[in-house]
């Protein structure tokens, strides 16, 4: 039984590893999203220029903070959540609401959304949709991709929530500790 304990406690850290490297490079850009909104700016207001392809820039680099992001989010505890009932409640019973909230509403959740944008995404795919305007970026097909890749993120750390609040209840793992919890 310790060697299972070992393989899950491998397998939660390998995949906390992959989405924090994910959520760490992803988080890079937002710097440039700022550069580029500011690039945009002096374009248009200095020089009177435009540029579709750096405006549409914009949206894709949103969609990536946002729909990449969700996954580190979930890691790091950093959801929305009614904390007035959840926070003064045990480990354990932190524990059973966050082994719940994933069996019932994240991984159910996650599969309805990649059950419904699978077509969506593969009819992008079938003709590789760009943008509708002239200049703009011929990437659409690959935007859409991240309602694929997004749930099954949350999937895949949902999964690895569940595991350790598992070990949680055996007494097997001590609990996350939430980084803007103060311990003194």
């Amino acid at each position: 039984m310790p060697n299972n304990q070992t393989k899950l406690a491998t397998l939660i850290q390998f995949n906390d590893r992959l989405m924090t490297c994910i959520g760490h490079a992803v988080s890079w850009t937002t710097l440039l999203l700022v550069l580029a909104t500011c690039l945009i700016v002096v374009m248009r207001y200095l020089f009177n220029l435009g540029s579709i392809a750096i405006q549409e820039s914009l949206l894709y680099m949103h969609s990536l903070i946002f729909l990449l992001g969700a996954a580190w989010t979930l890691q790091d505890d950093g959801h929305v959540r009614v904390d007035i009932f959840y926070r003064p409640l045990t480990a354990r019973g932190k524990a059973w609401i966050n082994l719940f909230g994933s069996l019932l509403l994240l991984l159910p959740t996650c599969g309805f959304l990649l059950w419904i944008s699978m077509e969506y995404v593969v009819t992008s795919w079938s003709y590789f949709e760009g943008s509708r305007e002239s200049g703009g970026l011929d990437g659409v097909f690959l935007l859409k991709t991240l309602l694929l890749v997004m749930p099954a993120m949350l999937i895949l750390q949902g999964i690895s929530n569940i595991l350790h609040n598992l070990l949680v209840l055996r007494g097997q793992a001590q609990p996350e500790t939430s980084h803007d919890e103060v311990t003194l």
